[in-house]
């Protein structure tokens, strides 16, 4: 089991090293280029995991993971710019929801799909059929994609004219360098770091063990395994967008600050999985409806990989548990330290700024 740990585990090793560099090489050099090579580095190594597993073994498995990691590394920074430069302020939780949805409707359906495709062809048919599609959406988004709205070909002028003046990108956009010093000295940022740590905690936990929970606990067979595991990100995926939805609609009539809308839908969203995890650690065993209810509630998660992997039933308890705790103190962290007041280092330094006029943001 510690090999297959190993094997879990080695997507991350690369996917964190590109995180705070490609934010950079985003605002250089534009984010169309940087998920281009991104999505076409992962459909040619999908391609060649079954090889690779089959004459390399489990070590080669982990080095095609780990490119794979590290060219996924871009994807969530590089969408950052991209959102920065096409979403209007007025519109930015409900688009910014249906975007980043599109990663629980994604993982939703390859869970189905993939329980489906390994019985009837074969796992190795899992990654040709990804990586054939991989390469069809970059072909797609080589000539669809740009970087901002004055390079797209394929809006309107008053498209264009609308999504600038919302940003104030009307006479350009400058480069700015980034305040380092005072970002790691942020009280707020370092919470959110904090926050986001143990959000993905959750995630990443639930994502990449919930079929073998299913299968080594709940005995669920493979093709009912994928569509079982899939169940709560398509309900997250439902639920997100009448959220962003609500948000945006209660900040315009000024019903909360921005700051009670961002920690309150956190908290439900991080104490709310917590809390389900911890109840499913008393769940009967061989009781699959109650364990996949409750596994649906849990579908605020977003985490990192586990370093061990157990059969037992209280091994697994423990990994809920400390998923737990790991939700519940960094949403505090956040309550307590975080905010959605913009910081003076957010301001370029030859502007004046007012520090007495700090706006939510």
């Amino acid at each position: 089991m510690q090999i297959q740990s190993i094997v879990f585990s080695s997507f991350f090793w690369g996917y964190i090293i590109l995180q705070i560099p490609s934010g950079e090489l985003a605002s250089r050099y534009g984010g169309t280029i940087l998920v281009t090579i991104s999505i076409a580095v992962n459909s040619v190594v999908s391609l060649l995991i079954p090889f690779g597993a089959h004459y390399g073994g489990w070590k080669a498995l982990c080095v095609l993971r780990g490119i794979q990691g590290l060219s996924q590394g871009c994807l969530y920074p590089t969408m950052h710019h991209l959102i920065g430069k096409w979403v209007p302020l007025e519109e930015k939780a409900r688009l910014g929801t249906f975007i980043y949805g599109g990663t629980l409707l994604g993982t939703g359906i390859q869970l189905v799909a993939s329980g489906y495709i390994a019985a009837y062809w074969g796992w190795p048919a899992i990654f040709y059929i990804n990586g054939s599609l991989a390469a069809i959406w970059v072909m797609f988004y080589f000539f669809l994609g740009a970087d901002s709205p004055q390079k797209s070909k394929h809006i309107t002028r008053e498209e264009r004219l609308y999504i600038q003046t919302s940003l104030g990108h009307l006479n350009g956009q400058k480069i700015l360098k980034t305040p380092w010093k005072k970002l790691a000295l942020s009280r707020p940022f370092i919470s959110l770091i904090v926050m986001h740590s143990g959000h993905n905690w959750g995630f990443w936990t639930l994502m990449t063990e919930i079929p073998s929970y299913m299968n080594l606990i709940l005995e669920v067979d493979i093709k009912a395994n994928g569509t079982l595991s899939a169940l709560p990100y398509f309900v997250m995926y439902i639920l997100s967008i009448p959220c962003g939805i609500i948000s945006d609609y209660g900040l315009k009539k000024n019903w909360f600050s921005i700051n009670t809308c961002r920690k309150v839908s956190n908290s439900i969203g991080e104490f709310g999985p917590a809390l389900a995890l911890i109840a499913l650690c008393h769940s009967p065993p061989g009781n699959v409806t109650q364990a996949v209810g409750l596994l649906t509630v849990v579908v605020g998660l977003n985490a990192g990989h586990l370093s061990g992997f157990m059969y037992d039933i209280k091994q697994w308890a423990l990994v809920f548990y400390v998923t737990s705790c790991i939700y519940i103190v960094s949403n505090i962290i956040f309550i307590i330290f975080g905010t959605s007041a913009r910081q003076p280092w957010n301001e370029p330094e030859e502007t004046e700024t007012n520090p007495d006029k700090i706006e939510e943001q």
